[in-house]
């Protein structure tokens, strides 16, 4: 089992842009934020059958913390 964190960005014309840090170019786009899920869940998938195919080690963010700071200004 891996676990790997995404990040939903909304999309000014709607939907959400997915990605996951821990696959370089692992990208995928949903139209709501249970659709942008189900896509990455399948985008990750493919991602890391091709690693297996390629005998590449598989990246995971198991052990990885994660924080959103707010700045007030700079």
């Amino acid at each position: 089992m891996y676990t790997y964190k995404i990040r939903l960005q909304r999309e000014a014309e709607g939907g959400f842009t997915v990605t996951v840090p821990a696959l370089p170019g692992c990208i995928t786009f949903g139209e709501d934020i249970d659709e942008a899920i189900a896509m990455a869940r399948e985008a990750i998938a493919l991602y890391i059958e091709e690693l297996q195919e390629r005998s590449e080690p598989i990246p995971d963010d198991a052990d990885t913390l994660e924080y959103s700071l707010m700045l007030e200004s700079v």
